[in-house]
């Protein structure tokens, strides 16, 4: 995530500076070269920031390079004015198809990085499948699972606890959410609790117990985290269930 951040700060920082150093290299050439020829290099630059960075950059660039093809490359120079129709349209389309060819490869450095959280919390899934479908105990699955909510959501401990419910802690719901006795808790804003979190178990419609989720300090698992971690949480269950069966006939 770190990663991710400095990347964008300096995406943003390229988003300034890159589409007023592209013009500048170009301005020598600005009587033997067309607007249209010097808008599309500015396009170049445009992508080229919002592929290494996220939508602002990409808009913020696309916002410079318009800006400074009006200053530098539109009559009368070195000043934000335009005279020519001609030019009044490219700028418009400068900065219009700046915007939106930035916003389309910011989308796909995002979705690149969605496929490959996802390609993780798959194979942690399909772990726990397997061992759920191989596993000659439901224990051995409530222990790999256990182990992996720690490392989905971040948490500092997590145990499992069977038989009935006590107390009222905040609880992990199906739909990822998290809620108290009183209201929803919004984790990606607040996020979670400083208390334990429980995430009920259950197998064939029956409740066997719940994982205890220990958040780390500050922790904000994404509601993708907090769907995966649902998800374990009923492998083990299914695991648990299969289990009485195969004790009660052997």
């Amino acid at each position: 995530m770190t990663r991710y951040v400095t990347r964008d700060r300096a995406a943003i920082a390229a988003a300034v500076a890159a589409p007023l150093a592209a013009a500048a290299i170009l301005l020598p050439w600005r009587s033997s070269w067309s607007n249209t020829n010097v808008a599309l290099l500015l396009m170049v630059v445009v992508v080229a920031v919002a592929a290494i960075g996220n939508r602002a950059a990409g808009a913020l660039a696309a916002l410079g390079a318009a800006a400074w093809f009006d200053f530098f490359f539109t009559v009368p120079y070195q000043r934000f004015a335009i005279r020519s129709p001609a030019d009044v349209t490219t700028f418009i389309l400068l900065l219009a198809v700046g915007v939106t060819v930035s916003q389309i490869a910011a989308r796909a450095r995002r979705l690149k990085v969605i496929t490959i959280t996802d390609a993780a919390y798959l194979a942690r899934i399909h772990e726990a499948a397997a061992l759920a479908q191989s596993a000659v105990s439901g224990q051995a699955v409530v222990d790999h699972v256990r182990k992996q909510l720690i490392d989905v959501l971040g948490l500092r401990d997590c145990r499992f606890e069977y038989g009935m419910l006590i107390g009222h802690p905040p609880r992990l719901e199906q739909d990822g959410t998290i809620v108290t006795r009183y209201s929803h808790i919004d984790v990606e804003l607040a996020g979670m609790p400083a208390e334990e979190v429980e995430l009920r178990t259950f197998g064939n419609g029956q409740y066997y117990g719940r994982f205890m989720l220990t958040p780390a300090p500050g922790s904000k698992p994404a509601l993708q985290a907090r769907l995966v971690a649902v998800t374990l949480a009923d492998l083990a269950g299914r695991a648990l269930g299969s289990a009485v069966p195969n004790r009660a006939g052997s």
